[in-house]
């Protein structure tokens, strides 16, 4: 199997860019990708929630990927999201996105409505089974309820080879982190998302790394090692300073797409903060915090390069 090796710190997730008439724009999408690379991330996902994936056909969810594959040229690996709550759609996707070149296939648990959790079950079985050659990341965010339980995270380490990582994301979940990663003997790499919120918690407890946005995805990769390294103060240092940026943006999803393109403008990354609609509409004061916030960005950038 392929890039069985466990991956390790920040893994970002792209956000999906738009030209004037809310069309994906290429070069655009190119250029995120190169951030990524000189930013020397492992690897890099999309298109997911923070993609506004679900604002795509899903000839665009193909496309996106195929753009990112090429790109990158081998020189990041690329996780591609294959959401569906149909599992006949998501496998097609997966298939799709291994052939154009994909290194990680990832699926979001469907949580649209309740499920049992035998259902879950097989849906994530299907899914496991139908690439069998590719290593699988499953994400589970569910906020009406508990995230899939360690039993099941158990069986499907033990039955399908392919799936290599878990991304989970709901608070207090450092003890099931740690249970995880017991239970699994380490051959599952856990990665934390919800935009990094909880990193510092759950380093020591042996997670592989997180998934945020692509605008702090440096700043966290130097806190994550410095972490790593047990440099606990300057990790905190630099996690303060980025949190209010992390925390404001997460408190609606619509407002985390304009908050990371205008942080993306901001640092010179990303041309304009179009989000296709229905999308987040700031008011005033909002629009002038995040501008507050993104000139504190770029200063910890400055004094990161400077200092650490």
């Amino acid at each position: 199997m392929k890039n069985a090796k466990i991956l390790t710190g920040v893994v970002p997730i792209i956000p999906t860019p738009f030209s004037e008439n809310e069309e994906i724009d290429e070069p655009a999408l190119r250029n995120l990708i190169e951030f990524a690379v000189r930013s020397g991330l492992q690897a890099v996902c999309l298109p997911a929630y923070a993609s506004e994936f679900y604002k795509l056909s899903d000839e665009e969810k193909l496309r996106v990927v195929e753009i990112a594959v090429d790109q990158a040229a081998g020189r990041t690996q690329i996780i591609a999201q294959s959401n569906s709550p149909a599992l006949k759609i998501a496998i097609k996707l997966a298939q799709a996105n291994a052939a154009a070149g994909a290194d990680i296939i990832s699926l979001a648990v469907p949580r649209i409505f309740n499920l049992p959790e035998t259902s879950i079950q097989s849906y994530l079985s299907g899914f496991l089974e139908s690439i069998p050659g590719t290593p699988v990341l499953i994400q589970d965010f569910n906020p009406g309820g508990a995230s899939i339980s360690v039993s099941l995270i158990n069986y499907l380490r033990n039955t399908y080879p392919n799936f290599k990582y878990l991304k989970l994301e709901e608070p207090l979940c450092a003890p099931k982190f740690e249970e995880i990663i017991k239970t699994t003997a380490g051959t599952v790499g856990v990665l934390e998302g919800w935009g990094g919120l909880y990193l510092m918690e759950l380093i020591p407890i042996g997670i592989s790394g997180v998934m945020p946005g692509l605008g702090v995805s440096d700043i966290l990769q130097k806190v994550f090692t410095l972490r790593k390294n047990g440099e606990t103060q300057k990790a905190f240092e630099i996690f303060e300073r980025v949190m209010p940026q992390i925390f404001f943006s997460l408190q609606n999803m619509e407002l985390f797409h304009y908050a990371e393109k205008e942080l993306l403008m901001a640092r010179g990354i990303l041309k304009n903060s179009i989000s296709r609609k229905a999308a987040y509409i700031p008011d005033n004061s909002t629009i002038e915090y995040i501008r507050e916030l993104n000139v504190r960005i770029l200063k910890l950038v400055q004094d990161i390069q400077a200092n650490y």
